[in-house]
């Protein structure tokens, strides 16, 4: 195991992430819109499979009631900036650092899921990236052969693109190809505005 990780584990306890697919289920009773994010949305796009450390599921912050309602035989955590804190009557929102929503059954059980927490303007998607991208959800995601709604590849690459890992670049060496030339164009336009000099402009002609 990685170090990182093992330090990880060791601190927060482990992990038995959800599959997208029993995602649906888990939050069958949750009012409100959710769509995956992360490698499984690139998964999907690309129908090429990669190792996944967890499942990134993101909701609005204005469901947050809904989600406590829908997941109350749980324990929810509001995580954070290195942080715990119970998600419960006491404490109804997030910690004023946290911006994700850890799920487990029990304190003894393994977390199984890692619910981020969107804002949203006027009932808009905010792009967490890049304030003064709002849109409509349905313009920033698409719903798969499974049903799932997942977040675009171009956007899900913008995400991915502060972080420089080696798993983000294959994700990018995949996804580019199959990319319409409107998102494409849109990713490099976002990259220069969100990340300028960053070494994916000039890797991909920009």
């Amino acid at each position: 195991m990685d170090p990182e990780d093992e330090a990880f584990y060791r601190r927060y306890g482990p992990w038995d992430p959800l599959l997208p697919g029993q995602v649906r289920g888990f939050l069958g009773d949750f009012a409100g819109p959710w769509w995956i994010v992360g490698g499984w949305a690139i998964e999907a796009f690309t129908g090429q499979a990669r190792r996944h450390e967890d499942v990134d599921v993101v909701i609005f912050r204005r469901d947050l009631s809904s989600l406590r309602e829908a997941l109350k035989e749980f324990h929810l955590w509001s995580a954070g900036s290195g942080a715990l804190r119970p998600l419960n009557d006491d404490y109804p929102d997030l910690h004023p650092e946290a911006s994700q929503v850890w799920v487990r059954e029990h304190a003894l059980a393994p977390w199984v899921a890692d619910i981020i927490v969107n804002d949203d303007h006027e009932g808009l998607w905010v792009n967490k990236r890049w304030a003064e991208h709002v849109a409509p959800l349905d313009e920033v995601t698409w719903v798969g052969d499974d049903g799932i709604r997942y977040l675009a590849p171009e956007l899900v690459l913008l995400h991915k693109a502060r972080l420089l890992r080696a798993k983000d670049d294959r994700d990018l060496s995949v996804t580019w190809p199959l990319l319409a030339d409107d998102r494409r164009a849109w990713l490099l336009d976002a990259l220069r505005i969100v990340e300028p000099g960053h070494a994916w402009i000039e890797a991909l002609g920009g």
